[in-house]
Order: C-alpha cells, then structure tokens, then sequence
C-alpha cells in the first residue's frame, strides 16, 4: 500500500486484509538501515489475528521514497502524519530497536494517542560507535557485517547472507541511509525524561545475549515504566525479529489480547 505525506510516497505492507475500524490497529516499526522486510514473518501472523497491520518503511528505507529523516524527534512527528492520514484512532505501536527510540518520542510528543506499546531490543538511548558511524558515512560495506556481527546472538546465525546486504544494496545507500540512522539514534538525548511519561501498557521483548542492548541496560529500560511487563529470549540477539520471530510473535500475541 502506498499513499503520500509531505508530498512523497510511503509504503506500507499490504497484508491483503482491508481495514476495520472495529478491529485494533498496529503499527511496525523497523530498526536502523533495515525496512519492512525484517517483518516479514510477524506481519501476516498478526493480521491473521484481526489487526490492523501496518507495517511501514521509513523514509528513504525500503520502498518509501524521499531523504531518510535525520532525527529521532522529525521520524517521530513523520509517524504521526501517518496515523493523522491514516485515520487511525488510539494505535498500539511495536518496535525493533531505532524503532523503539521513534515510539518513546511519539508517546513523550502524543501520550494520549496510544493503546499500547512494544519494545523489542530496545532501550532509552542507543549510543553508537564513532568508528561505525564513520565507517558507513563513508559507504563502506563492511559496516553492515560489522553490524550484524554485534546484531546476532551468535554471528554464524545469519546463515543465507547478511539480511542487511539484502536491503542495502550499494555504498551510496549505506551513507544516505545507515550512516543517517546511526547518527540520529546517537543524538537523541529525550529518551530517560520521555519514558517515565509513559501510562499506557507496556511490553518489553529482550534478547539474551544481546551485544547492543545488554540485558542490565533493558531491564532499566523496562524498570521506569510502572506495571510493565518484560519477557527475555534466550539464546537470542539484538535481532530478535530474525533470529526468534516466532516466539517473539507470539508473546507479543499474548500481550495484547
């Protein structure tokens, strides 16, 4: 599905299910340099539960054209155009780790325009290594390895082929994308004061052995937010949308029924 804001075209995956206003509706929001494809196991599976799945690609990410966005705050008034467009009341949102810091933005911006929240690989602030930064402004494909060396659990999981090389796909698209999502996630600095304002129910989804977000920072994370609840994957990464969708799936099944 495509339709446009600020005058440039978004996308939206089409699960093939039209839209009921009297089914809950939820939004999917992917991690730095990836797109809807990291979804791809968990968009039908949660359509099939009666939702509303909109599972959205960033600007400038997948098959949503335009510059990508250069801040945590504008990606998260750019959701909000969405929703307004969408005609969306009250959405529950999911997020995978950079999608998690667009969701914290948008309930500290829109507290009352949520259902819910899940936060997969997700914490308050997500620093990023200057050595990285610099090495995808640059456009050097091995930024992506680097990435999902530290991303997976165990590295020899991704077996098939980088699932970031899949998505970008040359060294123009690493430094106007990747480069840019890096250096956005290390610059927000709201995170700590925008989620100890958060009231609606909360998820928490952790990998174990996650490199990016240690289990001590998420479990932090999840400890500002009164009445959350917190489910931890084990043997699992930062890219708890690859390597477990199927149990991740199902306790975000869980939560929000």
């Amino acid at each position: 599905m495509d339709f446009i804001i600020n005058n440039t075209k978004v996308f939206s995956v089409d699960t093939g299910e039209k839209f009921n206003e009297k089914n809950p509706s939820l939004i999917l929001l992917h991690g730095s340099g990836q797109s809807h494809v990291v979804w791809s196991l968990t968009t039908q599976y949660l359509s099939g539960e009666n939702y509303n799945v909109f599972t959205l690609d960033l600007p400038g990410h997948g098959n949503s054209e335009g510059e990508s966005l250069k801040s945590i705050e504008d990606m998260a008034l750019w959701l909000n155009k969405v929703i307004e467009y969408l005609g969306i009341k009250k959405p529950s949102i999911v997020a995978h780790s950079q999608g998690c810091l667009i969701a914290l933005e948008y309930a500290n911006k829109f507290p009352k325009n949520l259902e819910k929240i899940v936060f997969i690989a997700g914490s308050y602030e997500i620093p990023v290594n200057k050595s990285l930064i610099d090495l995808a402004l640059s456009g050097d494909m091995e930024s992506l390895n680097l990435m999902m060396k530290w991303g997976y659990g165990k590295s020899k999981q991704f077996i098939g082929g980088n699932p970031l090389q899949k998505i970008l796909n040359s060294p123009r698209e690493v430094r106007e994308v990747l480069a840019v999502d890096l250096i956005a996630c290390n610059n927000y600095k709201n995170g700590l004061n925008a989620v100890k304002k958060i009231t609606c129910p909360t998820f928490f989804i952790f990998g174990e052995l996650d490199k990016m977000i240690k289990l001590d920072k998420g479990k932090e994370f999840a400890g500002f937010v009164s009445n959350s609840k917190v489910h931890i994957i084990k043997n699992c990464g930062h890219m708890i949308v690859l390597e477990n969708a199927f149990e991740m799936r199902q306790k975000i099944k869980e939560f929000l029924k």
